[in-house]
């Protein structure tokens, strides 16, 4: 695709970088056919072949308007157009940079602005928990709109699982992310973790000053506040990463939340123009580990632990698993969870069509734009409850709890079936 840039943009490191981008398009329209919201929408200024489009001409010097930015807000950036594109194009790194033009140049009406700034700094907050529990305590009286986004309150016994974290040490250490939002939605999914690797050998730690990957102030075009948020994380992270001071180095920073993963396997990108963090972001996003990589070197232990024998292992049960786009087509990691599970036991299906489409979640997505999330959910869990699981398991706390809304299966994350297979 032949590009040429404005003035503005000319010389510039998004302008360039939007450009190499821009000119590996060959307009061959084949993402069209996996882009989730060409298909419920039908309009090629919904697919990311017209969103290329769109970028283009801004970036040539025509004015954005209005319109220009609801098709790029409509954008899951889920990221499975990548997967398809013959010819590499990193859409999602151009929408990023379309998203930011034009939100210089369109002012949203007040009540979009009030939205994103709520979801912003709220699920980043220290307030989002207690904010969570008030939800929970008059979720009876909420509208359905806003009962959705609010999980019912945990009984007593759960809590109390949820905060058994495991004390044993051991030479094998990695280092967690505990997220924004994931301690006060699912509490659970982090002790589990921690959990299981406790009983394959290896110890979780945490580090207090880490917070929100970036994600969520990166998606709703807070740019600086997205680069703020990656520095602390490296600077709470080095010394143990490094081994600085009495610090032994742990062996990885792993994720259970594939959103924060993708996110910080590219800090290194983020921070590239940034002198005094451009090594150190390269250095932890290389160290970054989705869970689920993790699993090919747990599963003698696991498979130890859970008594099964050598072949002939009874199923231990039927599971639907939803692999994130963020997992599927931002990290490309695919096959893992169900290898793994199939091999720990278990009858683990994909969905029965289109396992690669998007559900719906995509952080801060099914808030923004109800309407196209809710129908991704329910076109995502007619096909994984089609299988009847005993429950359906995904990767990311997002997705599990958009899912959770439109099935009574119950929806889990992987580590969390596995944890429980290890106390029974």
């Amino acid at each position: 695709m032949q590009t040429h840039l404005a003035p503005e943009y000319a010389g510039t490191p998004e302008g360039e970088a939007a450009q190499a981008i821009l000119r590996k398009c060959v307009h061959c329209g084949f993402c069209t056919a996996t882009c989730p919201t060409y298909q419920l929408l039908g309009d090629e200024l919904d697919g990311p072949r017209g969103r290329i489009y769109l970028i283009k001409q801004v970036l040539e010097g025509e004015t954005p308007t209005r319109k220009t930015q609801q098709h790029l807000d409509r954008c899951l950036t889920c990221r499975n157009c990548e997967s398809t594109c013959p010819s590499g194009v990193q859409y999602g790194q151009l929408v990023e940079i379309g998203r930011s033009v034009v939100e210089a140049k369109v002012e949203r009406p007040a009540g979009e602005r009030l939205v994103r700034a709520a979801l912003r700094e709220g699920m980043t907050s220290p307030l989002f928990a207690p904010a969570l529990k008030l939800g929970q305590m008059v979720r009876p009286l909420l509208p359905a709109s806003l009962k959705n986004k609010v999980p019912p309150r945990p009984s007593p016994e759960q809590q109390a699982h949820a905060r058994r974290w495991p004390t044993r040490s051991h030479p094998r250490r990695v280092l967690m992310l505990m997220g924004c939002v994931q301690p006060a939605l699912a509490p659970n999914i982090n002790t589990a973790t921690a959990r299981v690797l406790d009983a394959c050998g290896i110890q979780t730690l945490v580090s207090d000053e880490a917070g929100c990957c970036g994600a969520i102030r990166a998606h709703l075009n807070d740019h600086d506040g997205a680069l703020a948020d990656m520095r602390r994380n490296i600077d709470a992270w080095w010394p143990l990463v490094e081994g600085i001071g009495d610090n032994q180095p742990v062996e990885a920073i792993v994720f259970n939340a594939s959103g924060c993963g993708v996110t910080v396997k590219e800090y290194g990108h983020a921070l590239r123009h940034d002198p005094a963090y451009a090594d150190k972001a390269a250095r932890i996003s290389a160290v970054a580990r989705d869970l689920s990589e993790l699993l090919p070197d747990l599963l003698p232990a696991l498979k130890s632990r859970l008594g099964l024998r050598p072949s002939g292992a009874p199923t231990r049960g039927k599971l639907a698993y939803h692999p994130p786009c963020t997992l599927q087509h931002g990290q490309k990691l695919r096959g893992g969870v169900e290898a793994a599970f199939t091999e720990l036991g278990y009858e683990v299906h994909l969905a029965t069509q289109d396992p690669h489409l998007c559900c719906g979640s995509a952080g801060t997505y099914s808030v923004l734009q109800p309407d196209m999330a809710y129908q991704l959910r329910d076109r995502k869990i007619g096909t994984l409850d089609a299988h009847r699981p005993q429950a359906i398991i995904s990767a990311n706390v997002g997705c599990i709890q958009h899912l959770q809304t439109g099935t009574d299966t119950p929806v889990r994350h992987w580590i969390e079936m596995l944890d429980e297979a290890l106390e029974r």
